[in-house]
């Protein structure tokens, strides 16, 4: 129920104010003068504030001064007499909502009572989600117990106030994103953007408009200007995932922006000042990138102003318990199940796999358990068609069969594991196979397989 502050100095306005909105459904106070009001708003929080401009002696615009911010500031509507109408326009300038003219009409007071009732919903739904997202990325609520993530955690919490540049080494699906975004809704630039990009998800001729923008006319197919990724995290944060993927003259450009504050889109003149905090992460080595003369030396100094190294999960085995039990609680949940925990033999069976996939393996893993478990635990037999490790052996161990092998059929099998087990992600399954990306994309294309990606990518969600 919304609850709605009047004030005024005549009781008999005051009453009629009060007789019309109790009527509609509103929680109503009312007070005489500004002393009385103030107390009202610290006791009961109001989201909504009728005032009349004159209160005796008082001016009523006086009340927008010292208005609580937490957990909401409310929607003043000023009430004012038709030779005062500049007064009102002057409070709608310090911030009052609306303003309404005596004698009042009922029909024009509740229309514009409703749309400050909107406005203050709005308000509290947005209060709420960022409460959630919040709550969600905060650095605490992190699960951790093993001395290394204990260690990296300390890091992220000296690290998260500063505007500092963070690098993040890992694995895929050691949870590079999770420790970005703590940093960020963890940081005083909260409230600003957070923008991600794929550094390798994104082709080589795309990447510098999508980071950097550009302006009519740039290129071919320019007819619209176009805000790049890092213009639209100003005064956030910008988290560059698989940065060592960057083409070395993008490079180039990044680096002006770490330094100098500034970008330029393409085919503009003017240079713009932005102001973004830039995190990064890789699953390479950036340190032999340089020395392979893959990535700017200059740039990797700029990257790494502070590190974080995300261990694998077979790295960290003490989280893998608290892990467990927090995807059991969540998709216990999600899909209305009621899921007490997982049995002593499916735990150990956890415990003993290697995670290649590291956390979001483990998660994906619980996620499929809770769908098919009609227990009120997990057991080996809900987990263990996922946990199948096959033995390492030699690669050229192979025994041909005396019918022979069809050997493009092999290297197109290939082909379609390696996009399977990088998420279709061209130049990580360009890695998994040893090839350049340039490489890997002809042998796509030499198999027919390149125009049957989105298809492909739809059949694995299935």
């Amino acid at each position: 129920m919304t609850t709605i502050l009047i004030v005024d100095d005549e009781i008999l306005q005051r009453e009629i104010l009060l007789t019309i909105l109790s009527e509609e459904g509103y929680n109503v106070h009312s007070a005489s003068c500004i002393e009385e009001a103030r107390k009202i708003i610290n006791e009961s929080f109001p989201e909504i504030i009728l005032t009349d401009l004159k209160l005796g002696s008082q001016d009523g615009i006086e009340i927008l001064n010292n208005l609580p911010d937490e957990p909401f500031r409310p929607a003043v509507i000023v009430i004012t007499a038709f030779g005062t109408i500049s007064s009102a326009v002057n409070a709608i300038k310090k911030g009052a909502f609306d303003y309404l003219t005596k004698p009042l009409d009922k029909e024009v007071l509740l229309v514009t009572v409703r749309k400050a009732e909107e406005r203050m919903n709005l308000i509290k739904e947005n209060l709420l989600l960022r409460k959630e997202l919040y709550d969600k990325f905060k650095i605490d609520g992190i699960i951790v117990k093993s001395k290394k993530m204990l260690q990296i955690i300390d890091i992220v919490k000296k690290v998260t106030p500063t505007n500092a540049t963070v690098l993040i080494y890992g694995e895929s699906g050691t949870g590079k994103e999770l420790i970005s975004r703590a940093i960020h809704y963890n940081s005083p630039r909260k409230n600003k953007p957070f923008i991600a990009i794929n550094c390798a998800a994104i082709p080589e001729a795309l990447i510098e408009s999508e980071l950097f923008g550009y302006e009519p006319g740039a290129f071919t197919g320019a007819n619209t200007r176009k805000i790049g990724l890092i213009e639209a995290a100003d005064q956030g944060t910008l988290f560059l995932d698989e940065i060592a993927e960057l083409p070395i003259t993008t490079q180039s450009k990044l680096l002006r922006v770490l330094q100098d504050k500034e970008i330029r889109r393409i085919g503009g003149k003017d240079t713009i000042k932005v102001d973004v905090r830039i995190i990064a992460a890789t699953n390479k080595n950036l340190a032999d990138e340089v020395v392979n003369n893959r990535f700017r030396e200059d740039l990797y100094y700029r990257l790494k102003v502070v590190t974080v190294e995300l261990p694998a999960l077979r790295e960290r085995k003490e989280d893998i318990p608290e892990l467990v039990n927090f995807f059991i609680e969540k998709y216990s949940k999600e899909f209305g199940k009621r899921i007490n925990g997982i049995d002593e033999k499916a735990m150990e069976a956890i415990l003993n796999y290697s995670w290649p996939g590291n956390i979001r393996e483990l998660e994906s893993v619980i996620e499929r358990a809770i769908i098919i478990c009609d227990k009120d635990k997990i057991t080996i037999n809900d987990i263990q068609d996922e946990l199948k490790v096959t033995k390492c052996k030699n690669i050229f161990d192979i025994n041909i069969p005396d019918e022979g092998i069809n050997y493009e059929e092999l290297e197109k099998e290939l082909l379609k594991k390696a996009l399977i087990k990088s998420n279709f992600v061209i130049a990580q399954a360009a890695r998994l196979l040893g090839m350049s990306y340039d490489t890997f994309w002809y042998r796509l294309k030499k198999f027919g397989l390149s125009e049957n990606i989105r298809e492909m990518t739809k059949n694995f969600v299935k």
